[in-house]
């Protein structure tokens, strides 16, 4: 065997690995995570698992965006049954909590289907059991991810009783303060774009699944892709909550806003907040999550809409529509500073970067984009902190550099991934025409 026949087979190795480490990884946090949720009384991964069986699902999109990825991985055949399967079973189980007088909810169905598939897959053999149990791997993965981020807003909001909305929004004043101005003009243009917008910002793991099953769509008949969205959305999951706990912000619609429970210092949007000189951490309920820095929500869009740009013109379309509708969605809902947006998107560049085309390696232009990315995220959450007052009486230049910074690692990401082989930017971003490395 060549040389290149043995990074090719070790990178399919690898490939199929993955998966199987990242089942073992999330039993055992989803374990740990059911502990540490039994201890303080709340209901944990593993309770919330058992919930999707027994017709009560905390997420029917994420129950179907599960079963979905899992489908893409098996013949046509099966994917229909599987899909169909799910579909009766939900319709039934809602008839019988109608009759009943239940609480009505779907999820329960594809949660059942997946199960199921499962099983029959376990008794195929050779590369077709291999290729659709990494398929349902992924599917099921996208799952326990969501489980196990319910319980980190629990986490956070046992490890943070008390929130720096105050400092964050001094920060944003460097900006504009786009939380109050996207929030007023949601406000002006009444209930349709309202409502959009909602449906956009909840339905992200859909959306997310339609990108992946582009990607994917050819793997029950050939390799599977180098990188997709999947791992991306995956990474971003593990990683990006941990900011809720190391900095704890429950945003403006809860601080400033209606959301507060009696415990808001403003009239967020319709009053702007005085400026002080004086932030401090604020005494907060105990039902609020501290979800805002960084946001995930515009971490995964980014995501999505990067991994959108080799799809078709439609999907590319939509992957800019969705991301836009989902900053505006963030802003315009209270649920996040500009602040947050600011510090998820370079999250997102940067393990993006950090994942993408692994047989190139960590060269140079890798290690550079990935240590400007956590250099960047670092200093923008030491400054929301530490100079969050100078920010607000500097809004000018304080605005420049965040923004800047943003910026910098930008225009560095597309030049190390999407810059056209050949030209002088893909020479200085390390993208050479022979590697083609921006390929998904």
């Amino acid at each position: 065997m060549n040389v290149s026949n043995s990074v090719l087979s070790g990178t399919g190795t690898r490939s199929r690995l993955l998966p199987a480490a990242g089942l073992g990884v999330a039993v055992v946090l989803l374990t740990v995570a059911q502990v540490w949720a039994s201890a303080h009384g709340v209901m944990g991964p593993l309770r919330s698992l058992i919930d999707d069986y027994f017709a009560n699902p905390q997420s029917a999109a994420v129950s179907w965006a599960g079963l979905g990825l899992a489908c893409i991985g098996v013949p046509t055949r099966v994917r229909v049954v599987s899909l169909v399967a799910a579909a009766v079973l939900d319709l039934l189980t809602l008839a019988l909590q109608a009759a009943c007088g239940w609480h009505i909810s779907i999820g329960t169905g594809p949660t059942l289907a997946l199960t199921a598939l499962t099983v029959v897959v376990l008794r195929w053999e050779d590369e077709r059991r291999r290729t659709a149990l990494q398929a349902i791997a992924f599917g099921v993965l996208l799952v326990m991810a969501s489980k196990l981020a319910d319980t980190w807003l629990m986490v956070s909001i046992v490890t943070g009783p008390r929130v720096l909305d105050q400092y964050v929004q001094l920060a944003d004043q460097a900006l504009g303060e786009p939380a109050w101005l996207v929030g007023r003009a949601l406000e002006a243009l009444g209930p349709v774009p309202s409502h959009v917008l909602h449906v956009v910002y909840i339905q992200l793991p859909v959306a997310a699944v339609v990108v992946a099953v582009w990607q994917l769509r050819n793997v029950s008949t050939s390799a599977w892709p180098r990188h997709h969205l999947v791992r991306t959305f995956l990474v971003l999951g593990v990683i990006g909550p941990l900011g809720y706990v190391l900095f704890p912000v429950v945003g403006p619609v809860f601080a400033y806003g209606p959301l507060g429970h009696g415990l808001e210092i403003g009239d967020w949007p319709q009053v702007w907040p005085a400026l002080t000189h004086d932030p401090q951490p604020m005494l907060f309920d105990s039902e609020t999550a501290r979800n805002c820095m960084p946001s995930m929500h515009t971490a995964w869009a980014t995501a999505l809409f990067i991994h959108s740009r080799t799809a078709p013109r439609w999907l590319r379309w939509a992957g800019a529509f969705w991301l836009v509708c989902t900053l505006l969605a963030t802003l315009g809902f209270g649920y996040h500073y500009g602040s947050d947006l600011v510090a998820g998107a370079v999250l997102c560049l940067t393990v993006e970067s950090a994942l993408r085309d692994p047989e190139r390696g960590w060269d140079l232009s890798r290690a550079r984009i990935v240590s400007l990315g956590a250099a960047v995220l670092a200093g923008l959450l030491l400054s929301y902190r530490f100079l969050a007052a100078t920010m607000a009486e500097y809004p000018v230049p304080a605005g420049g550099v965040v923004l800047g910074a943003l910026a910098a690692v930008s225009f560095l990401f597309y030049a190390t991934w999407f810059a056209r082989p050949g030209s002088r930017l893909a020479h200085w971003g390390g993208r050479t025409p022979i590697d083609g490395f921006a390929i998904d």
